[in-house]
């Protein structure tokens, strides 16, 4: 599924990825907490990112989420 931002219409794969993400809410793919929110990072997550935004950044597990992507390490 593809998600659009509601202020520049940036296209994501899932909703935390935009400037203003839609209210979609589901579980979270590492954790399986409830109602996580775009900022929600457990400890899984974190350890799966590889990429941060050279833009605004984000980090990200990859680099296609990003703008300006650039390897972490």
């Amino acid at each position: 599924m593809t998600y659009t931002c509601k202020r520049c219409g940036a296209l994501a794969k899932e909703p935390g990825h935009l400037c203003k993400p839609c209210n979609d809410r589901q579980k979270c793919r590492y954790c399986g907490a409830p109602n996580t929110d775009s900022r929600h990072v457990c400890k899984s997550k974190l350890s799966a990112m590889q990429y941060v935004c050279d833009g605004c950044g984000r980090i990200a597990t990859d680099a296609e989420l990003l703008c300006k992507p650039a390897a972490i390490g």
